[in-house]
């Protein structure tokens, strides 16, 4: 099933939000990594070039999945009144902080109008350079919109965790390709 229906998520949406979980992740880490190298190390000038390389391809990504969200029919949302709306404004949120924290991240490399290589396949152009600050200014909104990403995309965790374990439905084994729970 490549597509959702009314009762669970199709393949590819299922794909797209693990593969974005996982760069997300990684990303966030060795965002983090990158901030404890030295100038002198191997690893100061590769692991920007990676970091870039891969937010990139999350961008592209999330362009992919916004546009595959609003194709799709969506599974009817479990949970009460009150959960349906969290976890429609948690899910916008991910959505904004995203974008927020890709924009920024292109920003801080484009700042001096350098293109970003993409894994040496191709290379994006700057299109918004010599902003006062701007390597600065979007510096910080990356940093912190990454932090308030990564937070609620555990806060998120921890929400299907508690319609699995608690309310024992079946939201989180939809995310795995199940629709019913055993």
């Amino acid at each position: 099933m490549l597509k959702n229906t009314q009762t669970g998520y199709g393949v590819i949406t299922i794909a797209i939000h693990w593969l974005t979980a996982l760069i997300v992740i990684g990303l966030f880490a060795l965002g983090w990594w990158m901030l404890t190298l030295t100038y002198y190390d191997e690893w100061y000038r590769l692991g920007p070039w990676w970091h870039k390389s891969f937010g990139i391809v999350l961008l592209a990504l999330t362009v992919l999945r916004v546009i595959w969200t609003l194709l799709n029919t969506k599974p009817k949302p479990l949970g009460s009144r009150l959960e349906r709306v969290g976890a429609k404004a948690g899910h916008l949120l991910l959505y904004v902080l995203l974008f927020t924290v890709m924009i920024s991240g292109f920003l801080i490399s484009t700042a001096d109008g350098s293109s970003i290589s993409v894994f040496d396949w191709f290379s994006v152009p700057a299109v918004i350079t010599d902003l006062p600050k701007q390597e600065d200014i979007a510096g910080e909104v990356h940093w912190y919109s990454a932090l308030a990403l990564v937070i609620l995309a555990g806060g998120h965790g921890l929400a299907a965790m508690k319609h699995h374990f608690i309310n024992k439905d079946s939201t989180l084994i939809r995310m795995f390709g199940k629709t019913k729970r055993k």
